[in-house]
């Protein structure tokens, strides 16, 4: 699976932008602050339906406009998909997929899957545990509607019963039969949740630690784990007991929303001991078992963007890196930097097809494909 072409209009900044993809690896070399970053940004939103930075839709709407279109064609087993995604302020966003408009945007979520390793990731070190759950998230529903319909459901209950907890505190007033009714969804949902990020994890720990020791040529050694209420006992259970807490609090203490990803070195947590190199090569190496993940899982290597990955490496963990990802098992890679030596090393390293794309002022000025260089502008 690749990425043929993508149109941008009206996207972050730029303007309009036409660009055709080598169906291996993609570099775009340039300044920072040019739009590199957003080009890789349109393949998160053309294959995940949103961005990989904001939450907002109208973050990436061009200054002074009111909507934004991305086009693109997927090329998957031979068949050609073409997938249009548009968000106009005050209205819905809309999916399409060759021409026809999704009902529900989490039905396009998964049929072309994708990994974003980006500078960003270091929240996942450096924020609270929604950073990691969320991590989990987006793994899992890359592969498993039902469970992207779980955490849907799961978190409309969660909602519900903190609302009920609230009045209560409000009213002085307590309907324990309202609240047991909520309780029933939590656990319901919860549980598929628990089991699917339980068997993630599980997966994801030898992985990782096979990257990390690629990257860092075993200088250090990692550690994964899973921290849940519901690995501690019965989920129902544990909600009944929790009322009286939860009823003080006026929120719900309990269940998945709590839970966390352990990231580990040398036996010490990643925030606490590791240098930036160490932090960023770990997060390179559970972002790349995420890919090995997905891909076992949907039997379809993800499309591959790494944003400005390279800086704050030593010059051996950047070619540990490059042979890396220049292994067979990973499909179409998107690389940004801004240094267009390191990227014609790289290049140079694989013989493979690749295009190189020089972004300035907004706009695709150059493109080199193969060595190739070809004067034209997009």
């Amino acid at each position: 699976m690749y990425l043929k072409n993508l149109t941008l209009t009206n996207f972050k900044n730029y303007e309009q932008t036409e660009l055709e993809f080598s169906p291996r690896i993609n570099c775009f070399v340039g300044n920072n602050g040019v739009g590199k970053t957003n080009i890789l940004d349109a393949v998160h939103y053309l294959s995940l339906t949103k961005s990989f930075f904001n939450v907002i839709d109208s973050i990436s709407i061009r200054h002074v406009e009111d909507y934004f279109i991305i086009n693109g064609t997927f090329v998957k087993e031979g068949e050609e998909d073409q997938i249009y995604c548009a968000f106009q302020k005050q209205k819905q966003k809309v999916m399409k997929k060759n021409g026809r408009e999704y009902q529900r945007l989490s039905s396009h979520i998964g049929k072309y899957p994708v990994v974003m390793i980006s500078p960003a990731d270091s929240a996942l070190i450096t924020e609270g545990s929604e950073e990691r759950r969320r991590f989990m998230n987006k793994i899992i529903s890359q592969y498993d509607n039902e469970y992207l319909d779980s955490v849907l459901k799961y978190n409309k209950a969660l909602q519900q019963r903190n609302r009920l907890l609230r009045e209560f505190g409000a009213s002085g007033k307590y309907d324990n039969d309202s609240l047991l009714i909520w309780d029933s969804q939590l656990v319901k949902y919860g549980l598929y949740i628990h089991r699917a990020r339980a068997n993630l994890v599980n997966e994801l720990i030898p992985v990782i630690q096979e990257y990390y020791s690629m990257i860092s040529s075993e200088k250090e050694s990692v550690k994964l784990s899973y921290r849940s209420h519901l690995s501690d006992g019965d989920f129902a259970e544990a909600l009944i007991n929790s009322v009286s807490k939860d009823r003080f609090l006026e929120y719900t203490t309990v269940g998945i929303h709590k839970d966390d990803l352990i990231l580990e070195m040398d036996g010490y947590t990643v925030k606490s001991l590791g240098s930036q190199g160490q932090q960023k090569s770990y997060l390179v190496a559970l972002k790349l078992a995420k890919f090995e993940y997905i891909r076992r899982k949907s039997g379809i290597p993800p499309i591959l963007l790494l944003d400005d990955i390279f800086d704050k490496f030593d010059a051996e963990r950047v070619e540990q890196i490059i042979k890396l990802v220049g292994n067979s098992r990973f499909g179409q890679i998107f690389i940004t930097d801004t240094h267009r030596s390191r990227l014609n090393e790289i290049l140079a390293s694989h013989d493979t097809d690749y295009k190189l794309f020089i972004i300035s002022n907004n706009n695709v000025e150059e493109i080199i494909h193969n060595g190739l260089k070809i004067n034209e502008k997009k």
